[in-house]
């Protein structure tokens, strides 16, 4: 399948974020947006947008923190994430106009969401507040609530874990099962044993910081992804 892809410039509260869009032939099932990291839109994520248009959706690989704002260090992928994720409110606001962004340049009715590390906490928080999506996936996402998750969550949940990654422990595994329940999500999650923080990340190798790409839970994720997209989406 042909894909097409452009930039989308658009902005919220004074500042100008860079969303990504890759396009199919024909009319897209669906829009999915895909959350990135703690460094910020990388090829990463634009290549998942671009796999998404491989199967039939409109992909767009969302901004929250400003065009141009990237980290490269450890220090300065902290200090990006960081406000952030202490101020999740302000975090799913701009979760939300960009879902909205992306429905409207994708001419999708129907949207799902998938995400990486910080990204994966980001769809997470996009279903716990029930914006206006089918589904959600986490890849090795940060697990914590932000104490608003809603009474009853509507979106289908999947989170995809690395049982031994060291940013999101056992304990907080249980307290995310405990959340989900409670807010009687439909919701599964996946765990990889032997399997680090970043797993679906080629570029992550770092075992002192407890990344490491596994190209089995990878394959592994991917493949639970499509088919729950297809299960959401059709």
């Amino acid at each position: 399948m042909s894909v097409t892809t452009r930039i989308v410039d658009y902005d919220q509260g004074g500042q100008t974020y860079e969303g990504f869009l890759a396009m199919p032939s024909g009319t897209p099932k669906a829009v999915v947006l895909v959350a990135h990291a703690w460094g910020g839109q990388s090829g990463f994520e634009q290549g998942k947008a671009k796999w998404l248009a491989e199967q039939g959706y409109a992909g767009f690989a969302v901004d929250v923190y400003g065009k141009g704002k990237r980290g490269e260090t450890t220090e300065e992928c902290q200090a990006l994430m960081e406000p952030l994720a202490s101020n999740r409110t302000e975090l799913q606001s701009r979760l939300e106009f960009a879902l909205n962004v992306a429905k409207t340049e994708s001419d999708a009715a129907k949207a799902a969401a998938i995400g990486f590390c910080f990204g994966g906490l980001c769809v997470l928080d996009m279903a716990r507040t029930n914006m206006d999506l089918e589904g959600v996936v986490s890849f090795h996402g940060l697990l914590g609530g932000a104490g608003n998750t809603a009474d009853k969550v509507m979106p289908k949940v999947l989170a995809l874990h690395g049982w031994d990654d060291p940013m999101a422990t056992p304990e907080d595994v249980m307290m995310f099962s405990k959340e989900m329940t409670e807010a009687k999500a439909n919701w599964q999650l996946h765990a990889y044993g032997n399997t680090l923080h970043a797993f679906s990340n080629p570029a992550a190798q770092n075992l002192d910081f407890g990344i490491q790409y596994s190209a089995e839970a990878d394959r592994r994720s991917f493949a639970a992804c499509a088919d729950f997209l297809n299960e959401i989406l059709g």
